[in-house]
């Protein structure tokens, strides 16, 4: 796991989307080696009127393709997030088309505590995962 949050402009096909997933997904499983039927992922669309991301003055330019990736996660190192954000472009680039500069990434960290996944157990506190 971790559980991965989408916000993205409308307007996208239903193939679309799915190439998106599975290729942020993939990136997941390669950067933080979890097992593939770790796939949480959820995506919540918006009119363009609704979504401003802006580059903080780092001159970055933005589409309509912007995709904003809210990651939340048990700890992970640094050169995992990296490596992260390096296969997630890289993959959203070559899948999607989507310009490295339209992928923002924000990591929300919570520890073992935090989750339960179901039956209204902590499966990572029980011993379960």
């Amino acid at each position: 796991m971790p559980l991965l949050r989408f916000d993205l402009i409308e307007g996208r096909s239903e193939a679309e989307l799915k190439t998106l997933l599975d290729a942020a997904h993939e990136a997941m499983l390669e950067a933080f080696r979890v097992p593939p039927g770790d796939r949480y992922q959820i995506v919540t669309e918006h009119k363009p009127s609704r979504m401003i991301i802006e580059d903080t003055g780092l001159d970055i330019p933005r589409t309509r393709d912007v995709v904003v990736v809210q990651m939340i996660t048990r700890p992970r190192s640094q050169e995992m997030k990296q490596t992260f954000y390096r296969l997630l472009t890289e993959k959203l680039e070559a899948r999607c088309g989507i310009a490295p500069a339209d992928v923002m990434v924000s990591c929300v960290v919570n520890s073992d505590e935090d989750w339960s996944f179901g039956h209204g157990r902590a499966q990572f506190l029980t011993g379960e995962l």
